[in-house]
């Protein structure tokens, strides 16, 4: 008798779970775990049947198909489409007696391998790839053959070349590289001990050019992240070559070379952001008198990225993590993607910054940082720029006239030797960031994004690997003319144990390879509302499903919605079945409870008796007149839809009794439940009322409404 009333007192209504208020960004639509990510038939694992570690891409090669792949001792070629369809490996060991060399000189067994770190093509049928070598850097040619159906891929046999300025000793240091007219550029370490870093070019039948040594105004201490080709006008001695690299205090930058039109001559010119993008003239051959054999054009400038709190104070992402060039028609202005994360410990947060071409370019015509004063505090400089300005490309649209760096003067030589640093930074487009994370528990590690035809327009979509081992699909739309709105469309875990994403094209972790494909339209439902309301411009509502869009198709019953998002115009005249079972709702909905009886409907509003949870609701004291029919109602871009029906019917004390006694049938209670989530009753009461809804289930001779839907969903409070 004594459990009855507590039985009487609660009862759980339904499983109707709503969107988050506030912070709706850090909510994905759609969360795909690995296993369901596998149930779609979107993703290819691939293992490697060999002995391996530590493999990166560094080429996808878009005319054979084939995606290349650098590892511990091994290089990997993939066909781009099938990553499980044949692959070919070459074995690329050090020597044994440079192993051991290496481990007498103090390195760990571990790091004493050749570990490939660049794979760049030559022609058209050859590949030019360096390895650590086991702490001594080493390089050679790989034929590939004329076609991917030549299935050649061997070391040119007799051939090897030392890696100094082309690949870092250390296999944990990153370096960056590109082969343009058969010079290689690169970012590298170019010591033993690893505290040498350098911009260099090697190769082409010209003497090597380097940066300052152990002068940190030009590069102190710097993690190379990214390096870019991008024109700077018409005449193709203005073209300049651009690094992406983060440094010690100063954060990251970018930096680039001026690039001649003949393939006899490159001038780099370096220019730095903080992070920084350094700037090298591809015909740069270094100074007559000063700065021999080093760049004469390398100039840094620091991007910044950062947002401003309520109380007003600058919070900066100073710590570059990738960045992706995305191209666009004018070859001449891309558009630059970054993604950032914060250095300390004490805050954590990333963030995704947009630059254009015409802001950084800007900045390097712009005045040059100096030292000045009884403080030595950094200052504009205001005296005479020599001529040619620093970071001017000979032979290009300013300086017809001059052939060669080598034919700068002193001054303008001396000037680039100590002024290497813009003043200005480069700011972000509408000097914010495009998307923001704070309060998670990742951080974004990665970038790619694909341009992407709609039925009313053509969107950029991002997709972001972060260090927990996840992919996010987001895109970001204009609110109105002053805030932007940002949609995570999916969020799929692409490994079986977390780790973090180092390359968006193919995600690497130990034991295997990961093919992601770019959309699993089918998740986000089986109505023409759920498609429309998902916005994903990879997916349309074709008449039937939820589908691939394909620009090209023409079908009448086609509806896709991005910019709006509006079912009510789309969905005409495909109204889904409603399906009977309990749904969770995506975040992006609100939700509301109604009450139905005698034909007559009202909205449950909070009060002592009714408790709103994340899982539904909870009626704290149960009445005959609570009886009736309850409709769970979300509501999204205005439409509004039920997602739940449940009927409750009150038990009255006689049912309630033979329940609980203790010569009840049900004396053996049924294995129990998972433990309730917070909010929920204690479970002994969860077992009378799990046992009762069997009985009730068997009676009726159907099986309990089971919860299918994949769609990310957490709990509020409403």
């Amino acid at each position: 008798m004594a459990a009855a009333p507590h039985l009487l007192r609660l009862v759980l209504l339904g499983l109707c779970v709503g969107g988050i208020h506030g912070n709706q960004r850090s909510a994905p639509r759609v969360h795909l775990s690995f296993k369901e990510l596998l149930d779609t038939k979107t993703i290819r694992p691939f293992s490697f049947s060999f002995n391996t570690s530590d493999y990166r891409i560094l080429l996808m090669d878009q005319d054979q198909g084939r995606l290349y792949l650098g590892s511990r001792e091994y290089l990997v070629a993939l066909d781009m489409h099938n990553i499980n369809k044949e692959p070919l490996i070459i074995h690329w060991p050090a020597t044994a007696q440079r192993k051991d060399d290496c481990r007498m000189s103090g390195k760990g067994q571990g790091e004493c391998a050749n570990f490939v770190r660049l794979i760049e093509p030559w022609n058209r049928t050859h590949l030019y790839t360096c390895g650590t070598g086991a702490y001594r850097p080493v390089c050679t040619f790989i034929n590939r053959g004329w076609k991917a159906e030549d299935y050649l891929f061997r070391l040119v046999p007799g051939y090897q070349d030392f890696g100094k300025g082309k690949c870092s000793y250390d296999p944990n240091q990153e370096n960056i590289a590109t082969l343009i007219n058969g010079n290689l550029y690169a970012g590298v370490h170019v010591d033993f001990m690893g505290t040498d870093p350098a911009v260099f070019r090697t190769m082409g039948g010209r003497p090597a050019v380097r940066t300052e040594q152990y002068d940190s105004r030009w590069l102190n201490e710097p993690v190379f992240v990214q390096i870019q080709h991008i024109p700077d006008s018409s005449e193709r001695n203005d073209d300049k070559l651009y690094f992406f690299f983060r440094e010690k205090t100063l954060g990251a930058e970018p930096a680039t070379m001026c690039w001649p039109e003949s393939a006899a001559s490159v001038w780099p010119v370096f220019v730095f952001l903080k992070p920084y993008t350094p700037l090298v003239l591809q015909n740069d051959d270094g100074g007559q008198k000063s700065l021999v054999n080093k760049w004469t054009t390398f100039l840094k400038a620091r991007l910044v990225c950062s947002v401003i709190g309520e109380d007003g104070v600058e919070t900066y992402f100073d710590e570059l993590r990738d960045v992706f060039i995305l191209p666009t028609q004018d070859e001449r202005n891309p558009v630059v993607y970054a993604v950032f994360s914060t250095a300390g410990s004490v805050f954590k947060g990333s963030a995704v910054c947009v630059y254009s071409m015409a802001d950084i370019r800007n900045v390097f015509n712009g005045p040059f940082s100096h030292k000045h004063g009884h403080n030595y505090q950094w200052t504009a400089y205001t005296g005479k720029i020599p001529y040619p300005r620093p970071g001017t490309c000979p032979g290009g649209t300013f300086t017809p006239d001059l052939r060669s760096t080598k034919e700068f003067s002193d001054e303008a030589v001396n000037f680039v030797r100590n002024h290497p640093l813009m003043y200005h930074p480069v700011y972000p487009l509408h000097k914010r960031p495009l998307v923001v994370r704070t309060g998670v528990d990742y951080r974004f590690t990665t970038i790619a994004v694909d341009l992407v035809d709609a039925v009313d327009g053509r969107y950029e979509v991002l997709f972001l690997g972060t260090d927990r081992g996840t992919v996010q699909k987001v895109i970001v739309l204009p609110k109105d003319p002053s805030t932007l709105e940002e949609l995570i469309l999916e969020e799929v875990e692409v490994f079986r144990t977390a780790a973090p994403v180092k390359t968006m094209r193919i995600s690497s972790k130990g034991g295997g390879l990961i093919q992601v494909a770019l959309h699993r339209c089918e998740v986000y439902g089986k109505a023409c509302s759920d498609c429309c309301l998902a916005r994903d411009p990879y997916c349309a509502w074709d008449g039937e499903s939820c589908a691939p869009f394909t620009p090209a198709t023409k079908r009448r019953s086609r509806r896709q919605d991005i910019k709006h998002g509006d079912p009510l115009r789309q969905c005409r005249g495909f109204n889904a079945k409603v399906e009977n079972r309990l749904r969770e709702t995506v975040p992006q909905a609100t939700v509301k409870w109604l009450f139905q009886k005698d034909g007559r409907r009202k909205v449950l509003s909070r009060d002592r008796e009714v408790l709103k949870t994340g899982h539904g609701i909870l009626l704290k004291s149960v009445r005959q007149s609570d009886a009736g029919m309850y409709h769970c109602l979300a509501t999204e871009n205005k439409f509004k839809h039920t997602v739940a029906r449940v009927e409750l019917r009150v038990l009255d004390r006689e049912i309630v009794e033979a329940l609980t006694s203790p010569d009840s049938p049900h004396e053996q209670p049924p294995p129990p439940p998972p433990p309730p989530p917070h909010g929920l009753p204690p479970q002994p009461e969860i077992r009378l009322i799990n046992q009762y809804c069997q009985s009730y289930w068997q009676q009726l001779g159907t099986k309990p409404p089971k919860r299918t839907s994949r769609r990310h969903a957490e709990g509020q409070d409403y």
